[in-house]
């Protein structure tokens, strides 16, 4: 059995989406969740879907909260580590611990857009096209290596709302399938029609 550890700050969208994914494809595949927001919509899909996870506060203060998910992952001796909306950056120790088993989501054509606002950014840019990329985690700031890439047009009329819909409803087509094929060391090419 495959173990993942799905990390996130958030509402939990692309958490529930691989949690569909591994349920109905019956793969097997143990998730496990934490996330450093306590009453995060994260965690509420967490309890509800039956998954074990843990709360690591960011109220402990960053060096014990990063000391506490360090251990925490290593006992778990995770396959995979997917981000789904965990909005702090790891640390160098966590990145090292755990080199090329994490990945992340991004809503933009990464290089382009980077951080927090990249819905934002690409709107007040101008820009045709944005999309989504899922990457490996390196030290930087969404500049691991890219594994995969889907692009979503933008449309004269977008507002952040819109785009954004299109974007997730993207991410959670592409982020299950990229876990279940890193998880089965399957190749991607062509893989990514959405």
């Amino acid at each position: 059995m495959k173990r993942v550890a799905i990390l996130g700050s958030g509402e939990g969208t692309n958490f529930s989406a691989i949690i569909e994914h591994i349920r109905s494809n019956h793969l097997n595949v143990e998730i496990f969740a934490i996330s450093d927001v306590r009453n995060s919509g994260f965690l509420k899909r967490a309890q509800k879907s039956n998954i074990p996870f843990k709360l690591i506060d960011r109220a402990l203060g960053r060096e014990k909260q990063e000391d506490l998910l360090l251990n925490t992952l290593k006992q778990m001796h995770p396959d995979l580590i997917a981000l789904a909306g965990y909005m702090r950056i790891l640390p160098p120790k966590i990145v090292r611990a755990f080199e090329n088993k994490i990945i992340n989501i991004h809503p933009a054509l990464l290089p382009a857009f980077r951080g927090a606002h990249a819905i934002k950014d690409a709107l007040s840019y101008g820009v045709k096209w944005t999309g989504v990329t899922v990457h490996y985690v390196d030290e930087g700031v969404d500049t691991g290596p890219i594994i995969a890439q889907v692009p979503v047009p933008i449309f004269a009329k977008d507002t952040f709302e819109t785009l954004s819909t299109r974007i997730h409803k993207v991410e959670h087509q592409v982020y299950p399938i990229v876990i279940e094929k890193l998880l089965g060391g399957e190749d991607f090419e062509g893989a990514f029609e959405c």
